[in-house]
C-alpha cells in the first residue's frame, strides 16, 4: 500500500515530494470523508425527532418494522457514520452505512434515474461502493481500531 512515488511515471515531476507525504494518510482521508460527511444528516434527524416521517417514508415502500428501521437510520447516520469517521468498529459500521445506502439505492431513487440532480441513486450508489472498499480493508493505520489493536 505505502509504494514509494515512481518519478519517472509523473507527468509532473515536481510533484513527487507532496504525493509521498500526504500518500500514507489518503485511506484515512476518505474513510473520515466517507464517514463525516454523513453525520450531519443523521444530526439533523436526531435533533428534529421526526420518527413519524421517516417511518412514513419507510412504510410507505411496504417494508415491514417501519418505526424500528427509522430509528435504526438514525442510529446509522449518526453514530455509525461519525464511528467510520474515526474508524471505530470500522467494518461495522461500513456495513450499516453501505447496507443503508443500498436499499436507498433501489427502494427510494432508483425509480428517479442514475443522476443525483433528479434525486437519483448517483450519491448513495457511491456511498455505497465507498463503504464496500472500506468494509474490505477496515479501519487502516490511521484509525481507532488500530490503535486499540482489534478490528472488529
Amino acid at each position: 500500500m505505502d509504494k514509494p512515488i515512481d518519478r519517472q511515471r509523473l507527468i509532473v515531476k515536481g510533484m513527487a515530494g507532496v504525493y509521498e507525504c500526504f500518500a500514507p494518510y489518503s485511506y484515512a482521508f476518505m474513510r473520515f470523508v466517507t464517514g463525516a460527511i454523513l453525520v450531519p444528516h443523521g444530526v439533523v434527524k436526531v435533533m428534529s425527532g421526526e420518527i413519524g416521517r421517516y417511518s412514513g417514508n419507510i412504510g410507505g415502500k411496504g417494508i415491514p418494522a417501519a418505526v424500528l428501521l427509522a430509528y435504526l437510520v438514525f442510529f446509522t447516520e449518526s453514530v455509525a457514520a461519525a464511528c467510520l469517521a474515526i474508524g471505530l468498529f470500522t467494518r461495522i459500521a461500513a456495513a450499516m452505512v453501505g447496507i443503508q445506502m443500498l436499499v436507498i439505492t433501489f427502494l427510494f431513487q432508483w425509480q428517479y434515474g442514475y443522476f443525483w440532480t433528479n434525486r437519483g441513486y448517483e450519491f448513495a450508489l457511491m456511498w455505497v461502493l465507498l463503504c464496500v472498499a472500506i468494509w474490505f480493508r477496515g479501519g487502516g493505520r490511521y484509525s481507532v481500531d488500530h490503535y486499540i489493536g482489534k478490528e472488529f
